[in-house]
């Protein structure tokens, strides 16, 4: 499997809250009254377990305040759609509220949300020693989308809502949710920052933030737990973690995802448990990249007394409208005559470039300065870009070919759509479908005066662009690539882009620069443009380009690069 986003930091081994959870007065809050049970969800803080255990490296110290404590939703789900018209405006958010049969809608303040990755200061963390001194007091963002668990068990088995918010800085709009009857973590992951706690005993009281208490009419006593820090090394987790990679061969791994190692390090720290969920593994979890999830919650064995049951998926709580093809490509070449039917087709769309910086090229090129980026297209729908490849054997390239689908999902047509190629450098090492976009360094006139190498990708969800969209997606497969892209030998592959999602390359691969060595300092401009010779079949060929602004500075060999805001959003 190939990565194309090196992780910017190691995994550290996540503390599961308690394999049994027993409810007791102390941990459930009280039921609401029916009267209040007709105005949308009704949230709870609680706590798995009265006490954790968490680990503190020796050769990386820190601890990451993973408490075991969730926001519960019951009655009904709390849902967010947060979105932005454009670049040049705010992000804003609204609450769904479903009272039975009758859906309503309200903003929240303005300015409360400024991007898309989470309720920022939603959670206070109080931590005191054993003297009784607070050594931790500081606030935390929450994800209502957090790996999550039931807290009663007629709720529906499956979250409807994503497994994550995104964080890629040209997101348009993304949906978040604690589906009713379900526990959001909110424990901000590996995202937030960690503390400095030496080895011994603390109390940690975690509480919702008075503002949210308010706005969402959370009736929630601050939740106590005793927390002990233990300070461990590499070296002594590394039994641990073969044994954790034996467990999780033969079936028995207690979370079933994401025991995998950090490539580079050995041993390498277990990653954080994470739910069996596509897109929430440590490879890509959709809209967070390649940074891990927070720990999927222990699914709750009691229900919550006097709170209505969940009443599952159906009218008015799913859109019922995404239509996902096979997962798996057709083991034969599409027979009969190609056609283009009039059916939804997908919309390929460009996000302005970001993670903009001046490198040496792929290998290190001693005497040029390169221009590195990351790029992103996605897809805007109607409908997914599902494409096909497939190889003569004993052929270098797959014929490709792009299929259509009707309302149903029943395939109705396909087209030849150009190759693909294996790509056999590191960091890539998978199939590539030709032509998908193109990377163009423009000149202060707009007029071209470089052109990447790159043209060809693997295709694959990696980040939530905008899941507001129509027939989005809010679980799409193929997030990883190594479901998505093939390997040397396969004689077939089926790359997909679903609705909603996007496709990031990001500045560290091999191709991904520009060659700027002779080029004079000033102003340009880097183009990414989806769908370059247009043989994918679109709804809209026009808004397949966007650009952004680079100022370019220095001496050869200290090249400098500067990068402007792009309307409201500062993302060098």
């Amino acid at each position: 499997m190939s990565n194309r986003t090196p992780r910017s930091r190691l995994w550290r081994p996540a503390v599961a809250a308690a394999a049994a959870i027993v409810v007791t007065a102390g941990v459930v809050a009280a039921a609401p009254d029916s009267k209040q049970a007709k105005t949308g969800p009704q949230l709870g803080l609680v706590a798995a377990s009265k006490s954790v255990t968490l680990d503190s490296w020796k050769e990386d110290p820190g601890v990451y305040l993973d408490l075991g404590t969730y926001l519960t939703a019951s009655g009904a789900p709390l849902e967010l759609r947060v979105t932005r018209k454009s670049y040049k405006d705010p992000v804003v958010a609204t609450q769904v509220i479903r009272e039975g049969t009758k859906t309503r809608t309200r903003t929240l303040p303005e300015g409360l949300v400024k991007d898309f990755s989470g309720l920022p200061d939603f959670i206070r963390i109080t931590v005191r020693d054993a003297a009784g001194k607070a050594v931790v007091n500081r606030t935390e963002p929450f994800c209502p989308n957090n790996a999550s668990g039931r807290i009663q068990p007629d709720a529906p088995a499956t979250s409807k809502y994503p497994e994550s918010c995104p964080t890629n800085p040209f997101t348009l709009g993304s949906v978040w949710g604690v589906e009713n009857g379900w526990a959001s973590n909110t424990y901000a992951g590996y995202y937030a920052a960690p503390v400095a706690l030496p080895a011994g005993t603390y109390t940690a009281e975690v509480a919702v933030t008075q503002r949210y208490r308010d706005l969402f009419k959370i009736d929630a006593k601050p939740q106590t737990v005793k927390v002990t820090v233990r300070e461990r090394s590499w070296e002594e987790g590394s039994a641990a973690a073969a044994e954790a990679g034996a467990r999780s061969a033969t079936g028995h791994a207690a979370h079933g995802a994401g025991h995998s190692g950090h490539t580079g390090h050995t041993p390498a720290r277990t990653p954080a448990p994470v739910s069996g969920t596509t897109g929430a593994g440590p490879s890509y979890n959709v809209g967070h990249g390649p940074h891990p999830p927070a720990p999927a919650a222990v699914p709750w064995a009691a229900k919550r007394s006097g709170l209505r049951s969940a009443q599952g998926d159906g009218p008015g709580r799913t859109d019922g409208s995404r239509q996902a093809p096979a997962e798996r490509p057709n083991a034969k070449r599409p027979t009969g005559t190609a056609t283009v039917p009039d059916v939804p087709k997908p919309d390929l769309r460009s996000l302005p470039a970001y993670g903009i910086t001046i490198g040496e090229g792929d290998g290190g090129t001693p005497g040029k300065d390169y221009l590195a980026f990351s790029a992103n297209v996605w897809n805007a729908g109607p409908a997914q870009l599902v494409v096909d490849g497939f190889r003569k054997p004993g052929n270098e390239l797959m014929d490709a070919y792009q299929y259509f689908y009707d309302a149903s999902g029943k395939q109705v047509g396909y087209t030849p759509t150009g190759t693909m190629e294996w790509d056999p450098r590191p960091g890539h090492e998978h199939w590539h479908f030709t032509d998908f976009a193109s990377y163009r360094l423009l000149k202060a006139d707009r007029k071209e005066t470089v052109r990447s190498g790159k043209e060809a990708f693997c295709l694959a969800n990696t980040d939530a662009v905008d899941y507001t969209v129509k027939n989005a997606n809010w679980h799409p497969d193929n997030t990883d690539l190594s479901t998505a892209c093939g390997q040397e030998n396969s004689i077939s592959v089926r790359e997909v882009l679903d609705v909603g999602s996007g496709d990031t390359y990001t500045q560290d691969l091999p191709g991904q620069s520009f060659d700027i060595t002779g080029l004079a300092n000033g102003t340009y401009y880097i183009q990414v443009l989806a769908n370059p010779e247009k043989r994918l079949k679109e709804t809209d060929l026009d808004n397949n380009s966007a650009l952004r602004k680079v100022v370019l500075g220095g001496k050869p060999g200290a090249r400098t690069v500067t990068v402007p805001k792009h309307d409201l959003v500062d993302a060098p």
